[in-house]
């Protein structure tokens, strides 16, 4: 099983006996063998320096909507030069998020370099949209590629919205969310993304699923988000992490098996 996105830096791990380490180590136990540390910003090279240390661990490159404003001269050259690193497999996560302010055209700019920067590189780009459907589509429409797309990662908006980006190519990942008792809109969702557009993650440290609900998350507990996703779609938890490993490769082919 793959957790399709993490932030294993933002883990504490101050009073974790082995560090690093024993988060992979619990991961493992749960099945969870991979997973994809995200990019938030491009000073912070933690994400790269993970994946270079550690097998179990991808990383992105990129810069987060709501830390643009921090990087807002970021070019599709700069970006070209971070992802040489190795066991970097895509851009981002990037994208559009107006649930506190409006989206800025920072934000948007940003966006389109991180969509330039995918396409010339032939890499996927990890989304992150809040409050701003129809712009993120249309920006991934006019900026994307139609052969190397991406994934719209923690899914928390319509149906409507998800069925535009799965026809543009893109992928839905699914959270802790999930689990949620009143998260009926994300459950409505998961019913119906088809079964080789499905992706799982825990966005850890945050969102932990049921039964860790308001506690520290770690990739260990994408194994719960599985549970829940194959409950709503009414199958087995090993259908869910075998097809969810299976889209993860296909959708990010620089990652070795």
């Amino acid at each position: 099983m793959i957790d399709s996105h993490c932030h294993l830096d933002c883990i504490d791990i101050s009073d974790r006996e082995g560090g690093i380490q024993s988060i992979l180590d619990l991961a493992r136990e749960h099945g969870v063998d991979r997973m994809l540390c995200i990019s938030i910003t491009l000073e912070n090279d933690a994400p790269r320096r993970l994946a270079k240390a550690y097998d179990a661990v991808w990383a992105t490159v990129g810069v987060h909507p709501c830390h643009a404003h921090e990087e807002p001269e970021v070019t599709v050259d700069q970006l070209l030069e971070l992802i040489r690193a190795d066991s970097v497999i895509a851009l981002g996560e990037t994208g559009l998020d107006g649930f506190h302010e409006p989206v800025t055209d920072v934000q948007r700019e940003s966006f389109v370099t991180h969509l330039l920067a995918g396409k010339q590189a032939g890499l996927p780009i990890v989304v992150h949209t809040r409050d701003a459907r129809d712009e993120t589509i249309e920006l991934i429409k006019t900026h994307g590629s139609t052969e190397i797309t991406g994934v719209l990662h923690c899914f928390t908006e319509s149906w409507e919205m998800a069925k535009r980006a799965i026809d543009l190519g893109y992928y839905i990942s699914m959270s802790g969310i999930v689990s949620f008792p009143k998260a009926t809109n994300v459950h409505e969702v998961c019913r119906k993304i088809p079964d080789d557009r499905l992706l799982i993650e825990t966005d850890s440290p945050w969102l932990a699923p049921v039964p860790y609900r308001g506690q520290p998350n770690e990739p260990a507990f994408v194994s719960h988000v599985a549970d829940a996703v194959a409950q709503i779609r009414g199958t087995k938890p090993e259908v869910i992490a075998d097809q969810t490993t299976e889209n993860f490769f296909r959708l990010f082919r620089a990652a070795n098996p």
